[in-house]
């Protein structure tokens, strides 16, 4: 049983809820603290836009300062990735409802969902944080249609706003380490509904 994630290389895959970018950068820099080695993997969405939350070259200087790596953000850029072969995890962080849609429809069409695909193809294990608008909605069905595979593990997540947005689900950002080292040890950290 692994006790530690020192040392661990774990892929942080990132997608476009902006919303959510400062809590990420909070949790890549808790990863680091721990002693991971973190190789950022980024979506078509979340590389190339800028949004209210924040400058896209900002976020993207942020991200590869406190990594020391560069963003894979092309699926070309995936295909020849060195590291790929090496993760022994990838923590999907923040995952949109449209990227969580893609991966339970077998759709591999952006460096994410490729690099969740290969890791799934060599059984290691791919732990997902949600952050949608829509999941308890029309992407609720995507989310059993993950839960169910031995190899895909959550983040605990609840409802973020449930008066204004009922249908929204945000993951516990503060609980990414604590869920990847349960999945590397092949369990998921429960309650996955957190208060």
């Amino acid at each position: 049983m692994i006790q530690s994630l020192e040392g661990i290389n774990l892929g942080v895959a990132i997608c476009g809820s902006f919303g959510t970018f400062k809590n990420t950068i909070e949790m890549v820099k808790q990863f680091i603290e721990l002693g991971v080695n973190v190789y950022p993997i980024m979506s078509y969405t979340a590389y190339e836009n800028t949004t209210r939350f924040g400058l896209r070259e900002e976020f993207i200087e942020q991200i590869e300062n406190v990594t020391k790596n560069q963003i894979v953000h092309t699926t070309e850029g995936v295909e020849t990735w060195d590291c790929m072969v090496t993760l022994d995890a990838i923590l999907i962080a923040p995952c949109t409802g449209n990227t969580l849609a893609k991966l339970a429809n077998d759709i591999t069409d952006t460096p994410v969902t490729l690099v969740t695909k290969a890791m799934l193809k060599n059984s290691k294990p791919v732990v997902i944080a949600v952050a949608t608008n829509d999941r308890l909605g029309s992407n609720l069905k995507n989310i059993g249609t993950m839960i169910k595979n031995q190899n895909v593990y959550f983040v605990p997540f609840n409802q973020s706003d449930p008066q204004s947005k009922p249908y929204a689900l945000v993951a516990n950002f503060l609980l990414a380490p604590d869920s990847v080292l349960a999945a590397v040890n092949q369990k998921q950290i429960q309650p996955i509904i957190s208060t």
